[in-house]
C-alpha cells in the first residue's frame, strides 16, 4: 500500500464520536454536552458547546483566547476534529503553562497550527509566546496540501517523550525533537483578531477530543520518512540525523576542531565557552580586534550547515563558508561568503551597501535576504534579539540558499554570470575568483559584539538535496 494511503486509512479508522473514545484505552477530553474539564484562562473569545461540537467566536480587542483542559498532560496521543472559518487563524496548545512568574501567566508552550490561509501551514508546530515557529512547513508541501478549506479536517498529535509529531487528514505535517517542556495542559485557541472587523464574530469548532496516555508505542503512526526532522535539542544529534550523515562541529564543551582565522591555536581570549554556548564576547564594536574569527580545521564543498545563533542588542556578526583566512592580512575579519547576523532594528550597517544587502539573512553585502518561502509575506522570520534563531546554508555545487527560522531568505549560483556581476561591484571584487573556491573552513565571526552560538551541526552532501 502506497504510504500516503496508508496514512489515510489509518487516520479514519479511529473513533468517530465521543460515546466510542474510551475503547482500548483512549479517553475523551469533550462529554459532548458541557464544558466540564475545561477552563478558559485568557481572552474574552466565547466558548459555547452545541451539538458535540465545541464552538469558539472572536470578539474584537482580545488578546488570544484559550479554553484549557484543567488536568496536564505529559506523554499522548491526540486526536480531534476542526473546522474553522476562513480567515481566522487557531490552533491548539499541548504541553502548554500558564505560569504568573512568566509574562504575567501568559499561555506559552506548543501549538499545532491550524492555518486557513494562502500559506496554508496547518499542523505545524508553533511555540506560544516562547520560541515561536518551531516546524513551520515551508519545506513540506505535502503537509501543506493536506487541509481542506472550510470543512473538518482531522488531527493528530503524537507527544512521546522529546518526539513531537503532527498529522492533518493522516499525511505527516511536522516531526520536531524538543525538550522545553514535558508536561502541561491542552487548550484550544481562539486567535486575537484586534480591530479587525472582517474577523469579528469568526468562528472555530473541535469535536471529537479524545487521547490515549498509555501503550503509545504501539499506536505510534510512522513517523515520514519523507519529511525532515528537526531537533531544538542543543548540541545533540539524533539517531535519525545520526543515519542521515549529520556531524556536530562543535561538541558543546571544548574548543576542538577550531582555531583562530589568523591563529594556529583557538583564541586566548575573546571567546568563551560556558553552558553549552559558545560566545564572542563584545570589545565595543571592533572588528576581530578581540579574538578574532574562529574557523573549522576542516574544509568543506558541498554541504548542509546549520547554526543557532541569539545577538545582543545592536549586535553585528556573521557566518562565513568558502573561506580564505589567508587573504586579507592584518586586521579585520577573514575573507568569505557571509550569511549575516544583524540586528537590522539598531546596527547602522543595515541601511548601507546596497538595498539592503547587509541585513540579516542575506548574503552580505551581495544579495539581500527576502521571504522566498512564503509569497504571501515579505517579512524575514527573525525571532528577535535575546532570542535563539537558527541559520541554514545549503551548498551544492553552484547552487546556494540562506534559511532564517525555517524559512529560505537567498538563493544563487556562485558560478554564474548574474553572480560574478555582483561581487564585481562589491567590496570584493579585488579578490579573484571570489565565491567561487572549490572549499574552504567555516567561520563564526567576531565583530566587537556580542554573540552566542550553539548547535552547530553540518552534513556533508555528495548528491542534491532536495529543500
Amino acid at each position: 500500500m502506497a504510504p500516503i494511503l496508508l496514512y489515510l486509512v489509518i487516520g479514519i479508522s479511529g473513533c468517530s464520536s465521543n460515546e466510542t473514545a474510551s475503547d482500548n484505552g483512549w479517553q475523551s477530553l469533550f462529554d459532548g454536552k458541557s464544558l466540564s474539564g475545561w477552563k478558559q484562562i485568557s481572552g474574552k473569545a466565547l466558548y459555547d458547546v452545541k451539538d458535540g461540537v465545541i464552538t469558539g467566536t472572536a470578539v474584537a480587542n482580545s488578546p488570544n483566547s484559550f479554553l484549557a483542559t484543567t488536568a496536564t498532560y505529559g506523554d499522548f496521543i491526540l486526536e480531534f476534529e476542526a473546522k474553522v472559518d476562513n480567515e481566522l487563524n487557531s490552533g491548539v496548545q499541548f504541553r502548554s503553562l500558564s505560569d504568573p512568574n512568566y509574562k504575567d501567566g501568559r499561555v506559552h508552550g506548543y501549538q499545532l497550527e491550524i492555518d486557513p490561509s494562502k500559506r496554508a501551514w496547518s499542523g505545524g508546530i508553533y511555540d506560544e509566546a516562547r520560541s515561536k515557529w518551531l516546524y513551520p512547513l515551508s519545506r513540506n508541501e505535502q503537509g501543506r496540501a493536506a487541509y481542506k478549506n472550510e470543512q473538518w479536517n482531522k488531527y493528530r498529535i503524537e507527544a512521546i517523550d522529546t518526539s513531537l509529531r503532527t498529522y492533518v487528514n493522516g499525511i505527516p505535517t511536522a516531526n520536531l525533537v524538543d525538550n522545553q517542556t514535558a508536561e502541561g495542559f491542552i487548550a484550544l485557541q481562539v486567535h486575537g483578531i484586534g480591530k479587525d472587523k472582517n474577523q469579528l464574530g469568526k468562528q472555530v469548532s473541535w469535536k471529537n477530543i479524545r487521547i490515549k496516555t498509555e501503550g503509545l508505542e504501539a499506536e505510534r503512526w510512522a513517523e515520514g520518512a519523507s519529511i525532515i526532522e528537526r531537533n531544538f535539542i542543543p548540541n545533540e544529534l539524533t539517531s535519525r540525523q545520526k543515519s542521515e550523515g549529520w556531524e556536530l562541529l562543535w561538541d558543546g564543551k571544548t574548543t576542538k576542531g577550531w582555531r583562530g582565522a589568523k591563529l594556529k591555536t583557538f583564541p586566548p581570549k575573546g571567546w568563551q565557552v560556558k553552558d553549552g554556548v559558545l560566545t564572542v564576547l563584545s570589545s565595543g564594536g571592533y572588528e576581530s580586534r578581540n579574538g578574532g574569527d574562529i574557523i573549522t580545521l576542516e574544509e568543506f564543498s558541498n554541504f548542509e550547515l546549520e547554526v543557532d545563533f541569539k545577538i545582543s542588542e545592536g549586535a553585528n556578526s556573521g557566518i562565513k563558508y568558502f573561506v580564505d583566512p589567508n587573504l586579507l592580512k592584518g586586521s579585520g575579519s577573514a575573507i568569505g561568503l557571509e550569511f549575516q547576523i544583524l540586528d537590522d532594528k539598531r546596527h547602522p550597517d543595515a541601511k548601507k551597501g546596497t538595498a539592503g544587502n547587509r541585513t540579516i539573512g542575506s548574503l552580505y553585502d551581495l544579495i539581500t535576504a527576502g521571504n522566498l518561502s512564503n509569497l504571501h509575506s515579505d517579512k524575514k522570520r527573525f525571532n528577535g534579539v535575546n532570542q535563539w534563531n537558527r541559520a541554514r546554508v545549503v551548498v551544492n555545487g553552484s547552487k546556494v540558499e540562506h534559511w532564517l527560522n525555517g524559512e529560505q531568505t537567498v538563493e544563487f549560483d556562485r558560478h554564474s554570470q548574474i553572480f560574478k556581476a555582483l561581487v564585481a561591484y562589491s567590496k570584493y571584487a579585488k579578490w579573484p575568483n571570489f565565491g567561487a573556491w572549490e572549499k574552504g573552513p567555516i567561520l563564526l565571526q567576531d565583530h566587537g559584539d556580542l554573540v552566542h552560538f550553539r548547535s552547530v551541526k553540518i552534513k556533508r552532501l555528495d548528491t542534491a538535496v532536495e529543500k
